[in-house]
């Protein structure tokens, strides 16, 4: 299976880089305010699709941290569950006192 990844890894890599080669051709992106920004398109590109991947992991970041305060607020939860049948369990497994009394 690591060789299939591989595999489509290399051709993706030949595709992207054949893309690349083909598209070197100066582009002027305008902005507000005549602003202008020059350079390859597939520069360009490249810096719109970081800035993009950025942005989507920064969006995910309110996300994680609930995902990982559930989490252990539910190992918590197991946790004292876990130390109550242990305590039930050692309760009932211990004899009963000879002269009637419960001992602690």
């Amino acid at each position: 299976m690591k060789i299939v990844f591989r595999i489509v890894a290399v051709i993706l890599f030949i595709v992207f880089f054949g893309f690349a080669l083909k598209n070197t051709e100066i582009v002027t992106l305008s902005f507000f305010f005549n602003y202008e920004i020059r350079g390859p398109l597939v520069l360009i590109l490249l810096g719109f699709f970081v800035a993009g991947a950025t942005l989507g992991v920064l969006a995910m970041i309110p996300t994680l941290f609930r995902h990982r305060r559930d989490l252990n607020r539910h190992r918590k939860t197991i946790s004292s569950m876990e130390q109550e049948q242990e305590a039930k369990r050692l309760a009932s497994s211990q004899p009963p006192h000879p002269d009637g009394v419960a001992t602690k």
